[in-house]
């Protein structure tokens, strides 16, 4: 008999989810590599929050929250893993120094899986009139900029400071033998 559909003597009882749980990992580790496919899905269901909540001119406590816990994931997204105020500093300050690469403290995977899970959370809250608190927006807008241009310049400032650029594209790339091969053959 197999072991996830049989429950077990003094065991916890088998998992009725399991089946999807992993036909959703499965799905998630074929759209690991498809990087701009992802970010495009991740867009379109934005899009289709945002036209909702345009439509019913409500809910916007949750997309103030959603657009806070998105900030939140930014931040992780752009920070190094290791702080170096706590631990001092891991990229070379000199010429001889050895070069430690920019390791995230999220990684683009999991900031996009996140994100995900967030905008779709914040769309099922749209369908529970219980979440739609009468606010004024403007002001929620307001805070929210004053909170996003406050946090990336603290941001930008730690990047200056420690000399790590987030971001592949406009960094320096070095090619031993097979890189110069590659360039003269072209």
């Amino acid at each position: 008999m197999n072991g996830t559909t049989a429950p077990r003597e003094g065991g916890p009882p088998p998992n009725p989810f399991l089946p999807l749980q992993r036909r959703l990992q499965v799905l998630l580790d074929k759209s690991t590599p498809h990087i701009l496919y992802r970010w495009l899905a991740l867009a379109a269901v934005v899009c289709m929050y945002g036209v909702r909540v345009f439509f019913l001119q409500g809910f916007y406590i949750v997309t103030y929250a959603l657009g806070i816990y998105i900030l939140n994931l930014l931040l992780g997204f752009l920070s190094p893993q290791v702080n170096p105020e706590l631990e001092g500093p891991t990229l070379p300050s000199k010429s001889d120094e050895e070069f430690r690469p920019f390791v995230r403290r999220l990684p683009e995977f999991k900031f996009w899986w996140s994100s995900l899970k967030a905008v779709l959370l914040g769309f099922t809250a749209t369908f529970m009139p219980m979440f739609d608190v009468p606010v004024f927006w403007p002001i929620l807008v307001l805070y929210w900029f004053i909170l996003f241009f406050v946090t990336m310049k603290r941001q930008i400032m730690h990047m200056i400071k420690y000399r790590y650029v987030p971001f592949s594209f406009g960094k320096k790339s070095y090619g031993g033998k097979d890189g110069k091969a590659a360039k003269n053959s072209k």
